[in-house]
């Protein structure tokens, strides 16, 4: 174990490399999609989900709750793991952004047929034909933040195996939160 890893309460140091970010959200195909409802419930469902030009791409029916939850508020966010993926498990990215809800023809031309080839490339003409129906919308997500987190590198971090630069600077979440719940429970200074 690495003589300065005591517990596992510092995680923000263990950031996704810009790589293996992207890697992750091109390779995935699922993800959580996150909203609030209007009584300010949040909310999350699992979709498909296509990553192009640094946005996240999802479709659903104009009449879903989350779409009409996104017209009132379209701060959102989407997680995303890499759990069934070839990268293993343990690697994460949260994304907070805001949704823009597109139901224009030029963009349903482009994203239907990358969405089916990236979804179900055995059948992507065929899905995406299915896709192409009058309620569908299609959303788009902007990033405005990145949470990311790999385990791996805490897993080499605990082992003794992992080089120091490979480490984040902490976050406000790991340098004063932290300080502060400890000096508040009493257990520092």
């Amino acid at each position: 174990m690495s003589e300065d890893l005591q517990n596992y309460e510092l995680v923000s140091v263990y950031k996704l490399n810009p790589d293996d970010q992207e890697r992750l959200l091109t390779t995935q195909r699922e993800c959580v999609f996150n909203w609030c409802t209007k009584d300010e419930w949040p909310m999350g469902v699992i979709m498909s989900l296509l990553w192009k030009d640094g946005r996240a791409w999802l479709t659903a029916g104009a009449h879903r709750h989350r779409i009409s939850a996104v017209r009132r508020n379209p701060k959102v966010s989407v997680v995303v793991t890499s759990t069934g993926t070839d990268m293993g498990p343990g690697k994460t990215i949260t994304i907070k952004g805001h949704c823009i809800i597109h139901e224009d023809r030029e963009t349903k031309d482009w994203f239907y047929p990358a969405f089916a080839r990236h979804i179900r490339p055995d059948e992507s003409d065929a899905f995406a034909k299915m896709l192409d129906s009058p309620l569908r919308i299609v959303l788009e997500i902007v990033p405005e933040k990145f949470i990311t987190y790999d385990g791996a590198k805490m897993r080499a971090h605990t082992q003794g195996t992992l080089d120091e630069s490979e480490l984040a600077e902490p976050l406000e979440s790991d340098t004063k939160r932290l300080a502060a719940e400890l000096k508040r429970r009493g257990l520092s200074d």
